[in-house]
């Protein structure tokens, strides 16, 4: 997968000060941290798990996509995370990773389970916001913080289920008046 590829080259270059999100520099100007700050990663662990959590998501809702639907949606995810980030939560300095993202992936591939009958997708979506609203109250634990060696950005997940519940709708909205 691409993505895989392009966050693993990201990780051993050098880039960081260029590519990350960073909110004084996306108010100067540099839009383009609102997508490739989901790119970067703090540490190899913090990497691994995130690519792990994209192969998970994409074996999970693998029936869902096709190529040019699923980069559509990342680049539209990616995107619409780090402009929630700016625009609601102005005390995030900085960000970098891929859950977010992964958060509103999985909830658009559970809502579209649903779209689909599948039962089982109530049973996701339920979960990830039980999961989002825990985090929100109580943070995420000490040792994935410690793992990744930085805070997790738990407002990242927040607007990733937001943003994946958007796009489900921009999809359904889309469908129903292809028809």
């Amino acid at each position: 997968m691409f993505i895989t590829l392009l966050s693993t080259l990201l990780y051993f270059l050098p880039l960081d000060s260029q590519l990350a999100y960073r909110r004084t520099a996306i108010g100067h100007g540099e839009w383009w941290r609102l997508l490739t700050g989901n790119l970067l990663h703090t540490n190899h662990w913090h990497l691994v798990m995130n690519l792990a959590g994209l192969w998970v998501i994409a074996f999970l809702h693998e029936c869902h996509y096709r190529l040019s639907n699923f980069t559509l949606l990342f680049i539209g995810l990616c995107l619409l995370q780090g402009a929630g980030l700016y625009l609601f939560f102005p005390s995030l300095l900085g960000y970098v990773g891929l859950s977010g993202m992964l958060h509103g992936l999985f909830t658009f591939g559970a809502l579209r389970d649903i779209l689909k009958g599948l039962r089982s997708g109530y049973l996701l979506v339920a979960g990830v916001c039980v999961k989002v609203i825990y985090e929100q109250y109580y943070g995420a634990t000490e040792q994935i913080t410690q793992l990744i060696n930085a805070r997790v950005a738990t407002e990242s997940h927040l607007i990733g289920v937001v943003t994946g519940i958007l796009c489900f709708i921009g999809y359904w909205a889309f469908r129903k008046l292809a028809k």
